[in-house]
């Protein structure tokens, strides 16, 4: 042991020691040391043979590289053979001296191969087109039929070296122009003969006479001829529905033998709306519009009975991508007559360009017709489509950027349609027959601006597009209605400067045209405008065509969330839900809102409505409140021993003023306001009328018997002249009564201050059968007066006992003892 330790390195013989120190620390270790050296025997050993298969492992991948290398270096003796063997050979077929001599000789006969390859392979291709283009017109006119094949076949050739050629980089170049030229050419020769061919059929049938000769002969001879057109047609159908990716109702292909048969009508139709001829007029879009209808209304049955048959068979043996083609001879017939149309459009155009009037009938003359072509004739291009057909009018606006131009032109009409209404002498004034006869009344004006936006509604609601529509809401009616409001609002704003303390001073002595009813005219126009707008937009928002627009609204700024992208033209979020709903920009940030496209108007119609009806209150009350302060000041309350004459007594005089305000006053309202709003304003004033009496009146002075009988009287005359006023209203059943209920607390005031004295039997008749009942004994004064002070238990018992509900304890306390007898 100690023998292998000598030899160990040094620093091999400190980690020997570092382990014994670290094993060994004390005397019990030691009883350890045999388990400890069995250890050390067995992590031996295993060490041991882990470096026995290690040094296994080094000498079979040793003997692996050695086998590789030898392998490797066979190879390449082989490959030196091979190359010296392949440049002797190259030499020798060259007569060359040197390899690489040979090498480039070799490889210039090889690309001279190849070019000779390449040429047989362009003659071949030449031959082969060149024969199925002389088989294709060879029997043209004896065998028609069998000329397409061969035309079908030389397509297919043209069709795929226009791809290969791409594939390979744009070569062969004249090849594929010749095979293309060369298809177009056979193509044309085919469609000129085939169509000469129909046309003479055409002719024994008297097409596009009214009175048609439909022989079973001469039928069978136009089927065979549109059937030969269509089949000539198919590989360009086909090339239209691989290649477009649109299908644009412009781009799409006319079948060739309604490109025929409608040549006819477009001349016809050219020499009527062309030139100098009557019918071509600017100022009448509707004469060619409406010939096109016209001819479509004709003709449809014929192309129904006849064309229809044969495409369906078509449809049953092309390709699924060429079916839509041949589904409907209606949208066939159709498609073949808007060429025409789209020319005379593009010539039309240019010519009301600068006639804003011209160009806004056109417009709406052409939507007018897309719409009868989707409703009565149920156009659609592409049957397959999912789409409604988007209409000419579309094309025109958005295609072919005319929509600018148009909403500009529909603008300034009507702004300037607006401008005519608020300048009209009647604008202002209210219309009591424009509306329902419980509805609030608003101005001719607010009536016909909304005719007005109606109208513009109209206008627009046939487009396809969301945003030209939203455009259209957006820059036309929310400004329309924002002009309008700021009128309004303007008028309330005026009309609060000239009631202020400064206007009345400057006004001077035209102030009788802001009190009294004069002023309440002012306000109910503006109050009665904003209600009717205001309910107007509310109608709006329900309606499907402005449902529709919220939520594709809606929809778009979800799916635009987080991007920035603005959502109408030019318009960001944000300027979007300012002009119609902040429920718009909450849904931009992910949360969901209920909301509507006229929010934000109609919130500003609401706030000035409810504002102007404040004021209302507040003016009718403040001169109710003027008129009542003489009659705060009467002072013979207390002093009347017995009333003038019996009951009801003559009014007060100092009321009088007051009586004349409020029956004029009411009666006014009762015509200009619905019933729901009457009643606020009435019940408002009522209570502030209610609130001076009680305050100025009775509880400022002191009431003998006979003095409370004159104001219960003078009260009751008053809600007397209230009834009366309210039944101008239509509805004049709704309001009886009204005062009473709304004062009630006022006539229980009056109960409990006209209490007699001695108590005494009353008697009370029943209005069911009319007759008098003995009822209970009467209360007294001063059963009452003692029962109401002693604690507020038994004032509340006998408060019920009176049927007093409105009043607290208190308050009745402090009323009872306004009675002279009381204070005595």
């Amino acid at each position: 042991m100690a023998a292998q330790l000598t030899l160990l390195s040094s620093q091999e013989h400190a980690r020997v020691e570092d382990y014994l120190n670290d094993k060994l620390q004390s005397e019990e270790d030691l009883e350890s040391l045999d388990s400890l050296l069995q250890t050390l025997r067995t992590q031996h050993e295993l060490q041991r043979k882990q470096l026995v298969e290690a040094q296994e492992a080094l000498e079979d991948a040793t003997k692996a590289s050695n086998d590789h290398r030898d392998a490797v270096r066979k190879q390449i003796e082989t490959f030196n053979r091979e190359q010296a063997d392949i440049d002797r050979r190259l030499m020798i077929i060259t007569h060359s001296e040197t390899s690489d001599e040979a090498v480039r000789i070799f490889e210039s006969s090889m690309e001279k191969l190849q070019r000779l390859d390449i040429a047989k392979g362009y003659l071949s291709q030449l031959q082969e087109i060149e024969t199925l283009s002389k088989n294709a017109l060879e029997h043209v006119d004896s065998a028609p039929a069998s000329a397409i094949p061969p035309y079908k076949s030389l397509r297919i050739i043209s069709t795929s070296l226009q791809t290969a050629q791409v594939a390979a980089e744009g070569a062969a170049p004249h090849l594929v122009d010749h095979a293309e030229q060369l298809a177009n050419s056979v193509k044309k020769q085919l469609q000129d003969r085939l169509s000469s061919r129909l046309q003479k059929t055409l002719d024994k049938l008297k097409w596009p006479s009214r009175e048609l000769v439909l022989n079973d002969g001469f039928v069978q001879e136009w089927a065979t001829s549109v059937d030969l057109l269509l089949d000539l047609q198919e590989p360009d159908l086909k090339s239209y529905s691989e290649s477009s990716t649109s299908f644009l109702d412009e781009d799409v292909q006319v079948l060739l033998p309604l490109e025929i048969m409608v040549h006819p009508l477009e001349l016809r139709f050219k020499y009527h709306f062309s030139g100098a001829k009557p019918t071509n007029r600017l100022d009448k879009p509707e004469y060619f519009l409406s010939h096109i209808s016209d001819l479509i209304s004709t003709y449809i049955g014929v192309f129904t009975t006849y064309l229809q048959p044969i495409l369906d068979r078509r449809a049953d043996i092309v390709d699924e991508g060429l079916k839509w083609h041949f589904l409907s001879a209606n949208n066939a017939f159709i498609m073949s007559l808007l060429p025409m149309l789209r020319g005379k459009i593009a010539s039309f155009l240019p010519q009301v360009e600068t006639s804003p009037q011209l160009l806004s009938h056109f417009v709406h003359e052409l939507m007018k017709f897309d719409d009868d072509l989707r409703q009565t004739w149920n156009y659609l291009p592409n049957p397959y489509s999912t789409e409604n057909w988007k209409g000419l009018a579309s094309e025109i606006l958005t295609q072919q950027n005319w929509f600018e131009r148009w909403l500009q032109v529909e603008k300034e009409f009507a702004l300037s349609r607006y401008r005519d209404i608020i300048d009209a002498p009647e604008s202002g004034q209210i219309d009591y027959d424009g509306v329902d006869a419980n509805a609030t009344k608003p101005t001719s004006a607010a009536i016909r601006v909304n005719d007005l936006l109606e109208t513009i509604t109209d206008l627009y609601r046939p487009l396809s597009s969301f945003s030209q529509k939203l455009r259209f809401l957006i820059d036309i009616q929310i400004t329309i209605f924002d002009q309008f409001h700021e009128r309004l609002h303007s008028g309330l704003e005026a009309y609060l400067a000239m009631t202020s303390t400064i206007g009345r001073t400057v006004q001077g002595g035209d102030q009788g045209n802001l009190e009294g009813v004069a002023g309440l005219d002012r306000l109910c126009r503006i109050f009665g405008s904003a209600e009717y707008l205001e309910k107007k937009m509310q109608d709006w928002s329900d309606d499907v065509f402005f449902l529709d627009l919220w939520y594709e609204l809606q929809d778009r700024v979800r799916r635009n969330q987080g991007d920035g992208e603005n959502v109408v033209g030019l318009m960001s979020v944000a300027e979007v839900a300012q002009r119609t709903s902040q429920a718009v920009a909450e849904t931009s940030q992910g949360r969901s809102s209920e909301g509507a496209l006229f929010d934000e108007t109609a919130s500003a119609y609401r706030r000035l409505r409810l504002r102007s009806e404040s004021i209302i209150v507040s003016t009718f009350s403040s001169e109710v409140h003027s008129s009542l302060r003489p009659y705060s000041r009467v002072s013979m309350w207390s002093s009347l021993s017995s009333p003038s004459a019996s009951y009801p007594h003559p009014l007060t005089s100092e009321l009088t003023p007051t009586v004349r305000i409020i029956s004029s006053n009411l009666s006014f309202l009762a015509r200009a306001l619905g019933t729901a709003p009457l009643r606020r304003i009435n019940r408002q004033v009522l209570l502030s009328l209610q609130s001076f009496i009680l305050d100025n009146v009775i509880l400022r002075h002191s009431f003998s018997a006979a003095g409370v009988s004159q104001l219960t009287s003078d009260i009751d005359h008053l809600c007397g002249v209230i009834d009366s006023a309210l039944a101008h209203h239509p509805s004049p059943a709704a309001y009886q009564g009204e005062a009473s209920r709304v004062m009630r607390k006022l006539n229980e005031v009056l109960v409990l201050l006209g209490l007699r004295i001695k108590p005494q039997s009353t008697t009370t008749t029943t209005k069911r059968d009319e007759i008098s009942e003995f009822h209970e004994i009467e209360l007294g004064l001063w059963e009452v007066e003692r029962r109401l002070f002693v604690n507020n238990e038994s004032a509340r018992e006998v408060l019920n006992e009176l049927e007093i509900e409105t009043l607290t304890e208190a308050e009745a306390r402090a009323v009872l003892e306004k009675r002279v007898e009381i204070r005595s």
